[in-house]
């Protein structure tokens, strides 16, 4: 059992994102999947209330809310005619509502959370953050809250205007935060080594290992406008490359318990790290 690090307070930070094809039904467009989000949002809070240690930067992705959407108007792509820009404000939307339920549950669960919306604070640069001003979520990390974001169009300085997913936000955060682990659950048990197949996982990953496996790992079959599980691990080991000490798991979300004993300290799925 490997056990979450210690961050800079004497805390353990780990950031936890909930998939897209976890709480949402992605070929039904905005379906959420409220059975799966209260259980999950109940699993978050007990693994806080067990460990008062634990601090926590929930993300989660859009599924079939923002990812519809953004396929339909291509906002991920760029954003330059006054149609785009009723296509962002409709990914925006639709993204938004998103997190409005996942919020909505988190706080029945007593969970002290706050939203932190990207489109209302991140400025990127074809694709690249260049600006986000990170101290309200530092304070209200440092105040016990459960700061939430989640994949959402963004202003960019090349693009007009873009989509980013959960996983590039991480990216940004973790350099300035140095989480311990970043822990992504979806639908999918794993990586799997031999897809399409889908008979055996990997267990774990290093970048050596990225050359070789590009064409076994699947993309996404549902809409998912940024890049489904080969983008996925593709930024998570250059971020390990950053920083060597993270440590990445990819794991399944739907069996009840896993999300609140993966956040406890144990592992599952494909692990990725230096």
């Amino acid at each position: 059992m490997n056990q979450i690090g210690p961050t800079h307070s004497g805390k353990s930070l780990v950031f936890l994102k909930l998939g897209g094809s976890l709480i949402t039904d992605k070929n039904t467009s905005r379906s959420p999947c409220l059975k799966v989000i209260n259980r999950i949002a109940q699993e978050i809070a007990d693994s806080v209330r067990e460990n008062p240690q634990l601090r926590i930067v929930l993300g989660h992705g859009s599924g079939s809310f923002g990812h519809m959407s953004g396929k339909k108007h291509g906002t991920r792509e760029g954003v330059k005619t006054s149609q785009d820009w009723l296509g962002f404000a409709e990914v925006w939307h639709d993204a938004s509502s998103l997190n409005r339920i996942i919020m909505d549950v988190l706080q029945s669960v007593g969970i002290p959370t706050l939203a932190f919306p990207p489109s209302a604070a991140v400025i990127s640069q074809d694709r690249e953050i260049t600006a986000w001003n990170l101290n309200p979520l530092q304070s209200a990390l440092r105040r016990g809250l459960l700061p939430v974001v989640f994949g959402d169009v963004v202003f960019d300085t090349v693009r007009g205007g873009t989509i980013l997913s959960t996983e590039e936000l991480f990216v940004y955060l973790a350099v300035q935060l140095n989480p311990a682990r970043i822990l992504l659950a979806g639908q999918d048990p794993g990586v799997w080594k031999d897809y399409p197949n889908c008979t055996s996982l990997l267990k774990e990953i290093t970048s050596a290992d990225l050359p070789s496996l590009q064409e076994k790992i699947r993309p996404s079959e549902a809409p998912d406008v940024t890049g489904g599980m080969e983008e996925k691990v593709k930024i998570m080991l250059q971020l390990i490359n950053q920083l060597p000490n993270l440590e990445t798991i990819i794991f399944s979300g739907e069996d009840p318990g896993t999300i609140q004993s993966v956040l406890n300290g144990e592992t599952a799925g494909t692990v990725l790290h230096s």
